[in-house]
This record gives structure tokens, sequence and C-alpha cells, in this order.
């Protein structure tokens, strides 16, 4: 008789267990710790984010895999393969930058925000971020999307007595509960069509669907796409972004930035390239539309952002990550017109690394300029050069890289990744979307970066001095700033670190 018992492989689950038990950790030490010692628990959680970014490490050599079919080893539920490790690496590092950023934004709350309920949601949230990408049934992939999401909703809308933080995790809250009922009955309709989650199998049995339930399996399709196309904030499910990233604490819009990013496309390219490939003429073709609809969107969206506005800064990045995210949206069309639709999906993760490193530099920076300007301007930023050269010169950098300028030789690179992806696929037309959209970026990435060097106006003295810079932004500051300026030198690595191993 087989055993229905299966051994668990511990090294290949760590990463997100390793961040899951930090986290109960630190629920609990927040029962035990006095009011005056609460800022430990932040330290621990940095700790158990870089432990768990240091458990990829012994996974770099070999695919393993977990939790698989007894009578069919090959269909498991958990990968660790190299798409799954890229992923997890720019989850956890990037969960490990804005948990140095939280560090120095807890501390200048006042106790507005709870540092118990803070890190647990955060560590939580981590955790079901670094499970999606290994995930390889429907099931493990809906309940790490939630897992992701949900704490995500709470840390938004934490700060208390802050009507624009618990208006923005409202919109956040039903913008995303839309997506997961319309993903559910997508899934659910998937399942139903071909009696199997895992997305092997899916693949297999979707293409021999019985006549009566084509119908039912084409449904299906449609609205597990449409559910994720709101996560990934595509248009027309973006609007709930600038509201959320100006009401939310600014380290928990720097995770959704790139964090949340990376949970939405990472699930959507499980569900189009692994688990829907028979269903490419329907789902490319989409997906390369809402590529050029939401960068175009965002786009113009950051263009349109007054410079003297409250929290216009926030505001422009938020638009800008919502035009980036119609940049990723194109190799993974491009990769259902495509022979080699690994490439192209490679070239997606390549230009989120980039951008995740870059735009996590951005906020820090934000973040920066945030302690003495409590409104967060755009012409908040005039004449920083003057006050804090190094500073000045990293936003520079930074922006730059998100234009695809020099000296942000990666952020030009990861743009012709995409070129060629979209190029390569026979898809013309969206490249040359793709430039104009380029060029609409270059005006409002320059005037922000000009800004930066201009003659300053009239700071009272001692205003520089009463805002030093804390150790943690420091090293949030100094990690993404030489993540950038390596890459810059040698942005082949990010290439050959993409290669996947998805099929």
């Amino acid at each position: 008789m087989t055993s229905l018992v299966q051994s668990v492989d511990w090294l290949a689950i760590a990463p997100p267990t390793v961040a899951a038990v930090v986290g109960l950790v630190v629920l609990v030490a927040d029962l035990f710790l006095a009011e005056s010692r609460k800022p430990l628990l932040g330290w621990i959680a940095v700790a158990g984010l870089a432990a768990a970014a240091l458990m990829l490490l012994p996974l770099l050599d070999a695919d393993r895999s977990t939790f698989c079919l007894v009578g069919d080893t090959e269909v498991c539920s958990y990968t660790a393969d190299r798409f799954t490790l890229v992923i997890q690496f720019l989850v956890l590092g990037g969960a490990l930058l804005s948990a140095l950023l939280s560090v120095t934004a807890l501390k200048d709350s006042g106790k507005r925000l709870p540092e118990g309920e803070y890190w647990f949601l955060f560590l939580s949230s981590a955790a079901g971020a670094a499970l999606l990408p290994a995930s390889r049934d429907l099931a493990t992939l809906v309940v790490a999307l939630e897992v992701a999401s949900l704490p995500a909703f709470a840390l938004v809308g934490l700060r208390h007595g802050d009507r624009r933080s618990s208006e923005a995790a409202l919109k956040f809250f039903l913008s995303s509960v839309t997506a997961t009922a319309v993903s559910l009955l997508g899934i659910s309709f998937v399942y139903a069509a071909t009696g199997t989650l895992h997305l092997t199998r899916v693949a297999e049995r979707i293409q021999d669907v019985d006549g009566q339930l084509a119908t039912l399996a084409q449904t299906g399709v449609v609205l597990t796409l449409v559910g994720f196309a709101f996560k990934t904030a595509a248009v027309p499910f973006h609007f709930w972004v600038p509201d959320t990233y100006v009401g939310a604490p600014l380290p928990i819009a720097a995770y959704l930035s790139v964090i949340g990013k990376a949970v939405g496309f990472s699930g959507l390219i499980l569900v189009t390239v692994v688990a829907l490939p028979s269903y490419a003429d329907a789902w490319a073709p989409a997906l390369a539309v809402l590529a050029a609809l939401t960068m175009t969107a965002g786009n113009v969206g950051a263009l349109r952002q007054q410079s003297t506005r409250a929290y216009s800064a926030v505001r422009l990045l938020a638009w800008s990550s919502v035009g980036q995210a119609g940049y990723l949206l194109v190799p993974i069309a491009a990769a259902g017109y495509s022979d080699d639709p690994e490439k192209s999906v490679g070239s997606t993760l390549a230009y989120a690394l980039m951008y995740g490193a870059v735009n996590l530099g951005a906020f820090a920076v934000a973040a920066l300029v945030g302690r003495a300007h409590r409104l967060n301007r755009v012409a908040d930023y005039r004449g920083l050069y003057a006050a804090r050269p190094l500073t000045a010169l990293l936003m520079g950098f930074f922006l730059l890289c998100l234009a695809g300028l020099p000296p942000g030789v990666i952020g030009l690179f990861a743009k012709v990744t995409v070129f060629a992806a979209a190029v390569h696929a026979g898809l013309g037309w969206l490249a040359v979307v793709m430039a104009v959209n380029v060029v609409i970026a270059l005006v409002y990435y320059l005037r922000w970066t000009a800004l930066l060097f201009r003659a300053p106006e009239t700071v009272p003295d001692g205003e520089a001095a009463a805002h030093r810079l804390p150790a943690p932004l420091t090293a949030a500051l100094a990690l993404t700033g030489v993540l950038g300026i390596v890459l810059s030198g040698a942005p082949q690595l990010v290439l050959r670190f993409t290669e996947t191993g998805l099929f």
C-alpha cells in the first residue's frame, strides 16, 4: 500500500518559512517587551528578513520541489527553481530595505503606529509574497496572494487618527477584494473544466476540454486574467494606487510599489505562461493592449502632477509606478507570441529587479525629505544639492535610472531588453507606444532632477541640522545606491541572474 505521508523539503521552503516564524516571534515578544524597548522589534524583523534572504543561497544550484502528488512526483505544489529564487530575492531584498525605512518612520511617528502590530503584519505579508512565486497550483497561488495582500490593507490604514490613511486602506481593500473574488470565480471554472489545480496539469488538460465545458473554461480563463490585472494595477484597475500610496506610511508605499508588483506579476506569469499557454492567442493580445494603456495612463498622470501640490512627490512616484507596470507587462504579452517565452519572462524579471532597486532608493530619499517637509511636495526638493549633496546626487541617479538615461545605465539596459522582447515577438506597434511613453517620462523625471540642483529657497537656520540622517535610512540609501551603481557598471549580470527555469 502506497504511503500518503510525504517528507517536506525544509530547505526549499526555508525563505518564506523564516519570514513567517520571525513574524510570530515578533508577535509574542510584543506581549512581553516594555514600551521603551519596542524598537527592538524592528531590528528583530530586519534580522529575520536578512536571514530569510540568506536562505536563498543554498538553493542557487538546484531545482527543488516539495508537496508533490504521491502518484506523480513531477507534479508539485511548491517549486524552488530559478524563477522562484529571482522573485524571492526581489521580495525579501525589497522587504528588507522597506523595513529599514520603517524603523525610522516608526520612531518619527510619535506612537501613532503600533510597533508590534506593524512588524507582525509586515513580516506576514513578506512571507506570503515570498511563497507566491514558488506556488505551482492554483489553490496555493490564491492563498499566497491573500497572505501577501490582507496584512497590507491593515498596514496602509494602521496610522491612528488619520483620515487619509483610513480612506486609502478602504480603496485598496475594496479593489483587492474585487480582484480576489473575480480570480476565485475564474479559478473555480478552470478547475471544473479540467479537474485539477496544478498548473502543469491545467496546461495539459485545458487543451482537450470536452465541448460542453469549453465555454466554462474560456470564461474561467478570462475571469482569472481580469483578477490578476487588478493585482498588477493595470489600467483600468489602477484607480486605487495614487490615493493608497499617499495615505499609507511612506515605507509601506515603497513596499507596495515593489513587492506588491512582484506578487502580481509573478502570479500573472505563472497563470498565463505556465498554466494557460494554449490560450496565448487570447491573453497575449489582451495583455499587449493593457500594457499600452497602462504605461500611457501612468506617464500622463505623472506628467500632470503639480510640483506645489501637497504630497505631489509621492503621487508622482505612484503614477510613475503605474507607468512602470505597463513596461513590465510588455514581455509577458510578448511571451504569448514568442517561440522562446522563457527569454521574454527573463526580460520582465530583469526589469523588475532594476525597477525595485532604484524605486526603493527614490522612496528612501522621499522619506528623508519628508522628515523636514511634512507635505512632501516636488517643490520641496528644490536646492537639495546645496543642503545634502550626496543625497541629491543619489536621487538624480535614481530618477535617471527610472528614465533610462546615462549614467543610469541599468535603467537604459532594462528598457532595451523590454524593447527587444516586443520587437522579437512582432509587436512593433507596442514598441512604438513604449518609445513615446519613454519620451513622456523623460519630461517629468528630468524636470524633477533639474529641481534638485537649482538655487535653494531661503531655509531657516538649523533646519538641516534638526533633521540628521538616521542610521537605518543611511543604510537603505547606501544599499540602493551601491546596487544601482554596480548594476549600471555590469548590467549583463541581471540577465544572467534572471535566466529562468520555468519550463
